[in-house]
């Protein structure tokens, strides 16, 4: 059985004193053997994060797939090591449509994360325009053979990907469970296309896109969702908390 995991993603939001807040606010309340909870939260966070965080798990954002060089304003991923971080979302839509990160490049960064046994959560999904056109499909597909070239199996099993279509970020629209539960399921028959039954068994996806308490457990009932990426519901402690006891 796949084991749930469900991550807030914080974005450019909260600083150290609120991060601190939040973690001694919801840490307790995310104590489960039955699923994973965790923060997503900007780099200098990350600290703060950590030293609050007994049952949380705490991501990073982004990261660089070389290890140092003339590359001003981007953090590596042994400074990510450095101070404990295990998981680490890349290729999220806002990184791709503001920052330039493309499916190579979130390769490069997915391969350097699982060379440091750091676990990335792959974030991929289709416009509005896509969307329209019927061409959903196509986009989750092209995205993870990008995204997933020249991958072992067994890393391949051991990520998260995260299915969020862009429409639905920050926009108050969500999917239907039943399209989140399609795409889901196309995400994880091109990992079995492109690596094999059990890495498709094995790994965990994520449904993203104006998740919040009153729509997580029609999502989470879902059999291909395994857990959630979740936006503005996890900025707020008691939206967060109550996502936790929903799931738990």
């Amino acid at each position: 059985m796949r084991k749930p995991i469900i991550v807030g993603n914080w974005k450019m939001n909260k600083n150290n004193a609120e991060t601190k807040a939040f973690f001694e606010a919801v840490d307790a309340v995310a104590a489960s053997e039955n699923a994973t909870y965790g923060i997503g939260c900007p780099f200098t966070d990350l600290r703060t994060a950590q030293d609050n965080a007994k049952n949380l798990i705490v991501a990073a954002e982004n990261c660089h797939w070389e290890d140092s060089g003339a590359f001003t304003g981007e953090v590596s991923v042994p400074m990510l090591e450095e101070i404990g971080i295990k998981y680490c979302i890349i290729g999220h839509s806002e990184r791709r449509q503001m920052f330039g990160d493309t499916d190579e490049t979130v390769n490069k960064k997915a391969k350097r994360l699982l060379k440091a046994g750091i676990t990335p959560i792959l974030c991929i999904g289709e416009t509005e325009a896509q969307y329209d056109a019927g061409e959903t499909e196509k986009v989750i597909r092209d995205q993870l053979t990008g995204s997933l070239a020249d991958l072992c199996a067994k890393c391949v099993g051991s990520m998260v990907i995260a299915y969020e279509p862009i429409w639905a970020i920050g926009t108050g629209k969500s999917a239907t469970k039943e399209d989140a539960q399609k795409c889901c399921a196309i995400v994880r028959d091109q990992v079995k296309v492109m690596y094999g039954e059990e890495a498709a068994e094995n790994v965990r996806v994520q449904y993203g896109g104006s998740v919040k308490p009153e729509n997580i457990v029609e999502y989470m009932a879902c059999p291909d969702i395994d857990g959630a990426l979740i936006g503005g519901a996890s900025l707020k402690e008691a939206s967060f908390i109550d996502i936790i006891e929903k799931t738990k």
